[in-house]
């Protein structure tokens, strides 16, 4: 096996999200390219909005982003049904801020209404305050995941990491599969242009700490560290069963970072 299971379907493809921003069918093409690689099992679904739909092949596993509310299922389900598409995952955000909870419940009404049987993950905006966790209850009680944003194209709305910790603890509580979104395209925290910027590594090795009882504290302690060799030296056992995925429009920096920290090898 050339990619271990710790990193086996580590990165959804998210190409043609920003800061990547690709065509689609240069996505497409380059996904469909990477099958022959040898890192090819990194890699997950693709993922594409919902508006693409009537534009990707059925050869491609797909991760749904919905543009719209839960009422958009519907047609995705229909849509994927006619053209034999091969869904591997729905994402939604909330968007009823005054009533977080219940926009959960209708996502899963939405779900059961039209028979879509895949992971759904749910992104739950702000901090963590009784709104949050009232919906991530509903989260867990609809059998879904959540989707942690990480990242943002203006620094000043990137979480800081008492927030993810804070976050990452909520779900394990719950015993939620999570997946996180934007700004992990690197393995290790560090200081780009403008603000600083989680690392993958990084919030695996967070995820670790908490599962094993550390305080988000800890947590969040380790969110900042900039070393990369303390970093890669967390044990991280089976944090996968959780810690899902990431989205990244670029999946070579994600790579390059793992063989440099000698946690993956090439063939």
């Amino acid at each position: 096996m050339t990619v271990p299971d710790l990193w086996r379907g580590l990165i959804d493809d998210a190409a043609i999200f920003p800061p990547g921003n690709a065509p689609l069918a240069d996505a497409v093409g380059a996904y469909r390219q990477r099958r022959d690689e040898w890192y090819a099992d990194l890699v997950g679904p693709l993922v594409v909005k919902d508006t693409d739909l009537g534009d990707v092949p059925a050869d491609v596993p797909l991760s749904v982003v919905l543009t719209g509310g839960a009422g958009a299922l519907e047609g995705v389900a229909g849509l994927a049904e006619r053209k034999g598409l091969a869904l591997a995952a729905i994402e939604a955000a909330v968007r009823d801020l005054d009533d977080m909870a219940g926009n959960v419940r209708r996502y899963d009404a939405a779900m059961r209404a039209a028979g879509l049987d895949v992971p759904m993950h749910v992104e739950l905006p702000g901090p963590v305050g009784p709104q949050w966790l009232a919906a991530a209850d509903e989260v867990a009680a609809s059998a879904f995941r959540l989707k942690l944003r990480l990242g943002h194209v203006d620094p000043d709305l990137i979480p800081d990491a008492a927030t993810v910790a804070g976050w990452v603890e909520a779900a394990l509580d719950r015993e939620l599969e999570f997946k996180a979104t934007a700004g992990l395209h690197r393995a290790v925290r560090h200081d780009p242009e403008g603000g600083g910027a989680h690392g993958f590594l990084n919030v695996l090795a967070a995820t670790r700490l908490l599962l094993d009882g550390a305080s988000t504290d800890d947590a969040a302690q380790v969110l900042e560290e900039r070393d990369g060799a303390t970093v890669a030296a967390v044990e991280l056992g089976s944090i996968r069963t959780w810690f899902t995925s990431f989205g990244s429009c670029s999946v070579t920096e994600p790579l390059d970072d793992l063989l440099d920290l000698g946690l993956l090898e090439k063939p």
